[in-house]
Formats: C-alpha cells, structure tokens, sequence
C-alpha cells in the first residue's frame, strides 16, 4: 500500500501525527523501540535494497513479553584487498580516498554513505550505525599501493564517505596510521570530518602542513545544539568543532568548513550564522552540499523528520523536492551537489555572498605533489639498480 506524504493544511494535528509515522513506518520497516535505540538517530532497520526478504514485527496474539537488547556498537575486521578508492565522478574534486571504516557511529539521519551497507547485507538503518567494519591493515596497503611502479601522487581524500575520527577511531587508531604512511612519503592529504577527535593528529598534520601536504575541513551543519544531537547524536557538538577549527588554524593547518548538508527549510537560515562562525574560529575557506536523499536515505529522513519536527515536513519536503526536479533525489552529475531551481539558486547565492564578505571565497589552497617519496620495503620487489 502506498502512504501519501504530501499532506494537506491540518494533517499534523496531534491525532494524527502518530498514525502518520506508524504508516511511513510500516512502509519501510517496523520502526524499533525507543529503548533498543536510544541515543541512535535511525529509528528503522529495514533490509537492504538487495534482500530478497524483509522482516516486520506483528502482533501473533500471544501476550508474551519479549526483552530485546539494545542496539550497541560492534565492530567486525574487514580486510580489503586495496586501500585507495577511485573515482572519475565530474563534480567531484578527487580522484581517490580512502575510507578507514564502513558504518558510522555518528549516526547522522541524513548520511549518503548509508546505503553501502545494503553490499553487507545489512541494514542503512541502526545496522550502519551500530554495525561497524574497520580495516587494520590499510596502512600497509596504502603503504604497498604508493609503491608501486609508475603510481603517480595526487590529493587522497579522506572523510568522503564515513568519517575516519568517528569515535571506534579512539581504539583502533587507523587513521593515525594512515597519515604516518602519508607523512613517511610526503604525500598530499585532504580530511573532512565532523568529529574533533582530529586534534589528537595535530603534531602529524601540521608537520605535513608546513610542506603543503595537508589541509582540514570540519563539517558545520548548525549550531543548534538540540537539533545536531537528534540529527547528528554521536558526533562532536557544533561548539567542539568549532573550538576543532580554532586549534587547527593555530597549529598553521589550513583549515576550511563544509556546511553538509544544508537542510532547506530546517538549517538553511543558519547559513550566515554558521560561516560568520566559522571564520572567527580560523576558517580560510567554505562550502556546502545541499541535502542528498539516496535509495534507503529518503524513507529513514523522512521517517526522523515526522517523529522529531512534524510541523515542517510538509515544508522541508516540498522544498526539497523543489530543487530535485519533484523527487526526493536526482543523481545527476552537476545537480546532485547542489540542486537545481529557483531555492537552490537562493541559497547559492546566500553562501556566496557571505564567503565574499567573509573572505571565504578566496582560491582553493592547492597541495604539493612534487615532494612525493615512494615508500620502501613495503613488499614491492626493489630494483637493482
């Protein structure tokens, strides 16, 4: 059965708000007891796109009570056979990363990156925030990688897809050894990330600064504190990112901020405030990615919105579908980014005139890749020469 979303004047009187979410709910998978995800932003573990068979919970008549754990955080070990991902992707600036994790404890209810765990078989729900996979030998991967003959060194992005400080980061530590690697053969690094546990590499990253081979952007979606803890529950709070910012720029970091996602009719009215922010922490540079709702995203969004902001879900939808050509997603090379329309224009505009009055605007700080030193000794046959 198909639940409507486009709701008229009045549908959100309190009668109505909770049939409203049970029927969303049962379109995309029983929603799971509050108690089993508290502190969790997804409020539904639906199978993955790639499942044959989806299981939902219903009442069998006998009145027997069922104690169900909570979702906690486990990690499994994946080995993967390479450590660089590449892309040819034209509205993206790089062309290879690196992603030390698979799921996010962070948890944020609008991740893009939620759908890869349908590959695991798993859910883009609680599965993706509470099922992690880390990859402990990734550094000697990359390290045999840029060993390789003929490899050719350009920016590696880091933080694109999940973040590489989410807090496992605090135990496991493969970040840290990602950028030895990366330090060892003076290899240029971009991260982006959301979490402040990144001031922990500063001795790292600003040695690799001082060369041009490093620069930082933390992610700044809004400084409401209330809203970043419903939509963003395990990472960094907006005033710790800040304070991230502040210490990064005074280590001589180059340093920038993302706005990702701005959220139209949610946090768009944020965008002055949070770039004015962002800039007096130390901030050279900004940008943004208007909010992207791909496969699994759109139901598990959708689904937050209604239980935590139900007076603006008729208007953050429509606004949002304003700027995807009537859906919930256009995955259109040059649109995906940015959106299309007169409301995505507007708020282009606004993040462009104040990166001017700001300074945020200047060129992009481009790294070095002509001090790059191959690594030795990494299982690469050496010449003889």
């Amino acid at each position: 059965m198909a639940i409507r979303t486009d709701f008229a004047e009045g549908a959100f009187a309190p009668s109505h708000r909770a049939d409203v979410a049970e029927a969303l709910a049962s379109q995309s998978g029983a929603r799971i007891d509050v108690n089993r995800r508290r502190g969790r932003a997804a409020a539904l573990n639906m199978a993955g796109r790639f499942e044959t068979l989806e299981r939902a919970r219903t009442d069998d008549g006998w009145d027997i009570p069922e104690e169900l754990p909570p979702f906690k955080t486990e990690v499994q070990v994946e080995k993967p056979r390479t450590a660089l991902t590449r892309n040819e992707s034209p509205d993206i600036p790089f062309d290879r990363s690196i992603n030390p994790y698979r799921g996010c404890e962070h948890g944020c209810i609008y991740c893009f990156a939620r759908p890869t765990h349908s590959y695991m078989g798993l859910s883009a729900g609680l599965d993706f925030e509470a099922k992690l996979f880390a990859k402990p030998d990734i550094a000697k991967l990359l390290e045999r990688e840029l060993s390789k003959p003929g490899y050719k060194p350009r920016p590696i992005a880091i933080g694109t897809n999940t973040d590489p400080y989410q807090p496992i980061e605090k135990e496991w530590r493969i970040m840290r050894q990602v950028l030895e690697v990366l330090e060892a053969a003076h290899h240029p690094v971009t991260i982006v990330t959301k979490s402040a546990l990144v001031t922990r590499d500063i001795d790292i990253l600003s040695r690799m600064a001082k060369d041009g081979l490093a620069k930082v952007a933390l992610s700044v979606t809004t400084l409401d504190r209330s809203l970043a803890r419903a939509m963003e529950p395990r990472a960094a709070t907006p005033a710790k990112r800040l304070e991230a910012i502040k210490e990064l720029s005074e280590a001589g970091i180059p340093v920038g901020a993302m706005m990702a996602p701005i959220i139209p009719g949610l946090t768009d009215h944020e965008i002055e405030r949070v770039l004015d922010s962002v800039k007096a922490a130390g901030a050279r540079e900004a940008n943004y990615v208007i909010l992207r709702l791909p496969f699994e995203v759109s139901p598990l969004f959708r689904d937050w919105l209604l239980r935590n902001y139900p007076d603006r879900y008729r208007h953050v939808m429509s606004l949002v579908r304003s700027m995807r050509d009537g859906k919930d997603y256009d995955a259109e090379f040059g649109k995906r980014m940015k959106g299309a329309g007169p409301y995505a224009w507007q708020i282009h505009r606004r993040f462009q005139m104040a990166c001017k009055r700001l300074g945020l605007d200047q060129q992009r700080l481009p790294l070095r890749d002509d001090l790059f030193v191959p690594p030795l000794g990494a299982g690469v046959q050496l010449s003889l020469l």
